[in-house]
């Protein structure tokens, strides 16, 4: 059966309406909101933290920016080793723990125990889950439960926010 303007047109509404809703975006539960600022070892007001940080990692980790897909070098990063947080230097992602999504920024199935947050993130008209370092509160990515085993999930980091160690 072909598609007429106007079922198009009325399926793309459903899908609209189900994304603001939160319908089919990450299915996981959503954790609720932590407070920003005052609650994090490391803290520096807005000036510090673009002396300390180069300007990609600064629009990620402080703007909550996205880079663009396959541009960071770690994406394709296979030693051992451990991946830190660009904004305060926390072990968060194991070299153990990183596939490849095919989605274009490094993806792991979970992070190391205690090195990140979680809050509900609605922006872009859809429901998410962002995660962010637990020490800096510096944004590093969503995770998605879409990721293989053992979780199930599959932590979508931009690898601005990264620094690698190997092993």
């Amino acid at each position: 059966m072909p598609l007429s303007r106007r079922t198009l047109l009325g399926l793309g509404g459903a899908l609209a309406a189900a994304g603001l809703s939160g319908v089919g975006a990450c299915g996981r539960a959503a954790p609720a909101p932590v407070a920003r600022r005052g609650t994090f070892e490391v803290e520096h007001d807005d000036d510090q933290w673009r002396r300390l940080l180069a300007p990609a990692q600064y629009n990620v980790l402080r703007g909550h920016g996205t880079e663009r897909a396959f541009s960071s070098p770690l994406n394709g990063e296979h030693r051992r080793g451990t991946f830190h947080c660009a904004g305060c230097a926390l072990a968060l992602f194991s070299s153990a723990a990183k596939f490849d999504s095919g989605t274009g920024w490094p993806s792991f199935w979970a992070p190391l125990h205690g090195a990140v947050g979680e809050m509900r993130d609605s922006t872009l008209g859809m429901l998410r889950v962002e995660v962010h370092c637990r020490r800096c509160g510096g944004h590093l990515g969503h995770v998605f439960d879409d990721g293989p085993r053992p979780t199930g999930l599959r932590y979508c980091i931009n690898g601005a926010a990264l620094d690698f160690i190997a092993a």
